[in-house]
This record gives C-alpha cells, sequence and structure tokens, in this order.
C-alpha cells in the first residue's frame, strides 16, 4: 500500500478544475468521519468472533501461523498500514500531463517498512519513503532533473492486542512524521526540514480491509514552504488466491497556494495479488489507475498509473 507518497509542490497560481467540494473547507473534521465509517463497517463481519484475552493473532496482522492461508493473510497485511510485517516496496507513479507544458513526471518511492515490538501489547512500525524523482521542465529553456527528492520518516505507535482497539474494532497508530531535507535539487524538493502528526485508522470485517491516513506536515527552515495536508483513504476487496480490488487514492492540500489551487483529489483504483516465485520470499503486486478531479492548474497531473512490487517478509 502506498502509505504518504505526496509530491511537495511550492505555490502556484490560476485554476484548473472548480469542483472543490464543501468537505474540503472543513478538512480537521475528516479524521471523525474516518473513524464513524470505521465503526460502521466493522458490524459487516459475518462470523461471530470469540473475545481475546491478550494479543491474539487476526488474519491481517502479518503472522503467517501454521493451518493459516498464507496469501490471504499476506494480502491483508499489505493493506494494514500498521501489520507487525517486515516489507520492501517499490511503488512506480507516472504523472501524465504534469505541469504548465504537460509533460510526463515519474516519481519512484521506495518504502521500506520495518516494525519493533516495543512490548506484548505494543508495536512501533517505522516506515521510510525514498522519492527517485524525473522531472519534466517547467518552462521553455529548463532541462529535465533527476535525483532524489525529500525523505519522509514516519512513525506509528499501534497497538497489538485488540482490547486496545477502538471498540474493539478499529486498529489505530498514531505517531510523528518527519521531513529531511535530502532533495538534489529544488525544482524536485523544497529541500526543507519539516515535521507534523500523522495518524491511521481502520477496520477489517470479513473480506475488506477499510481506513483512513492522514499527516499534516510544516517545515521550520529555509522559506517554510512546506504546509501540507495528505489524507488517503484505502478501501479493499479481498478475493480468493491472493487477488484483491483496491483503492488508496491519496488527497493534499497545499495551504500555502491560492484558495483555487489548494487541493489535489484523485479518484480511481486497480487490482493486485500476493504470490510467491519459487523459494523467493511471498511478493505484492498491484495497479491502480487515478484521474485528479481537482487540482492545482499549472502544476497537478492530469491523471496518473502507480505501479508496486513489494517484498514481504512474513515473521
Amino acid at each position: 500500500m502506498a502509505i504518504l507518497g505526496t509530491a511537495i509542490k511550492t505555490k502556484r497560481v490560476g485554476f484548473k478544475h472548480s469542483l472543490r467540494p464543501e468537505i474540503f473547507k472543513r478538512a480537521p473534521e475528516l479524521l471523525a468521519v474516518s473513524v464513524a465509517l470505521a465503526f460502521a463497517i466493522a458490524p459487516m463481519s459475518s462470523s461471530a468472533e470469540e473475545e481475546s484475552d491478550g494479543p491474539d493473532p487476526y488474519l491481517g496482522d502479518g503472522h503467517v501461523d501454521p493451518g493459516e492461508d498464507e496469501a490471504a493473510d499476506l494480502a491483508r497485511a499489505v493493506q494494514n498500514p500498521v501489520a507487525n510485517l517486515i516489507s520492501v516496496p517499490f511503488q512506480n507513479n507516472t504523472n501524465f500531463d504534469f505541469g504548465p507544458r504537460e509533460r510526463t513526471q515519474n516519481v519512484l518511492n521506495i518504502q521500506p517498512v520495518i516494525p519493533v515490538s516495543l512490548t506484548d501489547d505494543w508495536l512501533l512500525i517505522t516506515r521510510t519513503i525514498i522519492p527517485i524523482v524525473s522531472q519534466p521542465s517547467l518552462f521553455p529553456g529548463q532541462d529535465r532533473k533527476n535525483g532524489l527528492g525529500d525523505i519522509l520518516l514516519t512513525g506509528f505507535l499501534s497497538p497489538s492486542d485488540q482490547d486496545l482497539w477502538i471498540g474493539g474494532k478499529v486498529l489505530w497508530g498514531v505517531g510523528p512524521a518527519i521531513l529531511l531535507p535530502t532533495a538534489t535539487d529544488s525544482q524536485i524538493g523544497p529541500g526543507e526540514l519539516g515535521a507534523g502528526p500523522s495518524a491511521v485508522f481502520l477496520a477489517m470485517p470479513g473480506q475488506w480491509v477499510v481506513g483512513s491516513l492522514f499527516s499534516q506536515i510544516w517545515s521550520f527552515t529555509g522559506d517554510s514552504d512546506v504546509d501540507l495536508f495528505t489524507w488517503q483513504y484505502f478501501v479493499n476487496y479481498n478475493l480468493p488466491d491472493g487477488w484483491y480490488l483496491t483503492s488508496s487514492p491519496i488527497i493534499t492540500a497545499n495551504w500555502k497556494n491560492n484558495a483555487g489551487d489548494t487541493w489535489t483529489v484523485p479518484f480511481g483504483g486497480g487490482f493486485g495479488r500476493v504470490f510467491r516465485v519459487g523459494s523467493l520470499p511471498p511478493i505484492n503486486s498491484s495497479l491502480t489507475a487515478f484521474y485528479n478531479v481537482e487540482n492545482p492548474s499549472n502544476v497537478g497531473p492530469d491523471w496518473s498509473l502507480r505501479f508496486t512490487l513489494q517484498f514481504l517478509f512474513p515473521r
């Protein structure tokens, strides 16, 4: 799953699309809406689950226990941002009609995920996003830039004991998001140090894995160009043999932009599968496409294609 992979854009003027739904004016309420949605969907689970007296295993926790369906468990685990699963995703995002010259941008995110057991009941899940960017020229006479973007580090404190979940149904995680000034060129990233809060909420009723991930990052060095809100909702439906349908668009609000150019709102989805190749570790692969129904004029792409290849190391 693609978590917190965002392209941070500097301030632009103009307007390309004009939907601007009213809900986007109330960004702080999105977290409450997400939790309420998870509560509403959680009772859909068709089986009468036994009460847990401790951190008992659950389908999608990242552990493949004897007798479990490996593909089914790992498919849910890769859709769970706070699973106890070591993984190394390579997520390639090709963004079409990017910038005022409507060229193609490519961002390869290398996103190692390493969970650490703090106690029997608590996990710290570290997620690092390392973007390798190929940025097209924005103006005549400007060359395409290739290099490293700003690295994003996130750490989620999350309960492994279901007694600590919200209502016993909604898994959650909270922690800091830290932006490192590693961009090799100002055309690729702002190159500023930043930080802010991040939170995730999800439920896994039956064949579904649904939830939302939020973050807000402010920079406090240089020109303080970063003031970025990110909301990634994810809806996954799992099929037999490790196949699944997925939608996980990343909605962003760049508060430094003018009101008409604040939001990037993609809509779309795709499919994926968890499988093995010989003696290699399990692999998750997915392909999704998104159309931006709202984006900053002369900056945001019209649509994007995301391909993910993720190596899994279950314990």
